[in-house]
């Protein structure tokens, strides 16, 4: 740190300006970034030369002195471009200098700041110490019901910030991101290990013991079993039926209802558990960079983040893998990263996802889009920093493939019944949607039940009409996670209904 005596003054040259503003800087952006836009406002300064003295000795004594406002021309929707990346421009300054980690909507102008973004004046005030940052109050919908008129839903177009409107029409028929923003602030929290399925054929008691860690409970509240036996009741909280899931305080039991279910449930399989409980493979844009990375089910908690330390056990460090086509937009997303997110498998093989990184991933969920009441496929969720939510059921999923199995088979017989001239009458064709066709119900194959088993999560950059991107194959950087317990069972349906010609899932 320089000390105050040494700092520059507007008279000098804007490169030692830009390096001592830079020291300054908080570490939440990249160094390129945060040179650009410490470069490109002293330029725009250095024609007023008492407003770049008000942001030296602002940032240098870190607010200690009273300062003027720092205004820069507010453009015509209201963000700043730097180095590619567009966002409001005192967000951005407060970010670099104060707190990296800000939120646009957790700012609030001093009284005695004339030029305030707010104020919607032709210049912008970007001195970050006119700026106090009021802690966000989430949003909070436990006071709404149910309605009958389709689900209300986030929208977002701010890829790094919480949008304001709580509830915009649903775009039914549509592809919609989905948010999931934790209710309120997070205190870090240890996980409880869950008992994994044994490895080979235990008692009864064994495999109790082992599915202890699962929920349950009806539509008005939810009940925990622990570990240990201890029955927890928990306090019930809807979610306006799914658009919002909010992270417990300090218990990290408390988990969505099972509906309709009992504790202690048998495992779906006899089959013994796998050695790997998923496999992860990184991409950037459309193109597999590393090897696929294989987690046992010795650990049930896995971390996927962006540092450069070696992988393996329960760590997936992607800082580390080299991608000789990587492009400086892969680059940039890559830096955010930063602590990722942590996967858990609980019980037979549910999966949760924390988000620890500090920008949102974006997450392709069966699992979600029925939760949020809509079509599988139909949805991109965004799920916030410190939010810890469900990501995989294991037994709906199950069903799920049960059922479009059947379908598939019985289709299969219809069409070559209507073939050979025998026209099956209505109802004959068990468990078929009237709005599916034959042709489309025969159609289904091994793949798209393969689909059910899979997740796949975007870091940062999200996907669909919200977003410049409508593929997940478009993002930077994502990851694609194959569930292995949901695979055997699929390989398990398939022999007792085969469709389409099977193969043997490994």
């Amino acid at each position: 740190m320089m000390s105050i005596t040494n700092t520059p003054t507007s008279n000098d040259a804007c490169l030692s300006i830009v390096h001592s503003l830079m020291c300054h800087r908080q570490g939440g952006e990249s160094e390129t970034f945060a040179k650009r836009a410490i470069e490109s406002l002293v330029k725009k300064l250095k024609e007023k030369k008492d407003e770049l003295d008000s942001l030296i000795t602002a940032i240098t004594t870190n607010g200690a002195h009273p300062s003027k406002c720092v205004t820069i021309q507010r453009t015509l929707d209201g963000r700043l471009q730097v180095a590619g990346r567009k966002g409001f421009p005192h967000v951005i300054y407060a970010r670099l200098w104060r707190w990296p980690d800000l939120h646009k909507n957790e700012l609030k102008h001093v009284k005695y700041c004339q030029f305030a973004f707010d104020l919607k004046c032709d210049s912008v005030c970007v001195n970050p110490y006119h700026y106090e940052r009021v802690v966000s109050p989430g949003i909070d919908l436990s006071g709404l019901t149910l309605s009958g008129s389709g689900p209300s839903a986030l929208m977002v177009k701010d890829e790094y910030d919480y949008e304001s409107q709580q509830s915009l029409p649903s775009t039914e028929g549509h592809m919609q991101t989905i948010q999931h923003p934790p209710s309120r602030p997070v205190a870090p929290e240890p996980f409880n290990t869950p008992a994994m399925l044994p490895p080979a054929e235990g008692s009864s008691a064994a495999s109790s013991s082992a599915f202890s860690n699962i929920a349950v409970g009806s539509a008005n509240a939810t009940s925990t079993w622990t570990r240990n036996n201890n029955f927890t009741p928990s306090v019930p909280h809807h979610q306006n039926g799914h658009l919002q899931h909010h992270p417990p305080m300090a218990h990290p039991a408390h988990y969505w209802p099972v509906h309709n279910e009992i504790g202690f449930q048998p495992p779906i399989s006899n089959h013994p558990a796998p050695e790997y409980w998923c496999s992860i493979a990184y991409f950037e844009m459309d193109v597999q960079v590393g090897e696929t990375f294989k987690v046992p089910s010795s650990c049930p908690i896995v971390t996927v983040d962006g540092y450069v330390d070696p992988s393996g056990g329960d760590r997936f460090c992607l800082g580390q893998l080299s991608n000789v086509h990587r492009t400086e937009a892969i680059e940039r997303a890559r830096l955010h990263i930063g602590k990722g997110v942590q996967l858990e498998c609980k019980g037979e093989g549910d999966v949760w996802v924390r988000c620890l990184s500090d920008h949102a991933v974006f997450v392709q969920s069966y699992y979600l889009d029925r939760e949020a009441g809509r079509a599988p496929g139909d949805a991109v969720h965004k799920i916030y920093p410190s939010a810890y939510i469900k990501v995989f059921d294991l037994r709906q999923c199950h069903r799920q493939m049960q059922q479009q199995a059947a379908t598939a088979q019985a289709a299969a017989a219809a069409q070559a019944a209507a073939v050979a001239g025998n026209i099956p009458g209505p109802g004959s064709v068990g468990g078929i949607a009237p709005a599916i066709s034959l042709s489309a119900a025969a159609g289904i194959g091994v793949d798209d039940l393969r689909r059910l088993c899979i997740l796949r999560m975007s870091f940062v950059k999200g996907w669909g009409p919200d977003y410049p991107r409508q593929s997940i194959k478009e993002t930077p950087c994502w990851i694609e996670i194959h569930l292995h317990r949901a695979l055997q069972l699929l390989d398990e349906v398939l022999h007792t209904m085969p469709i389409a010609d099977p193969t043997p899932l490994d």
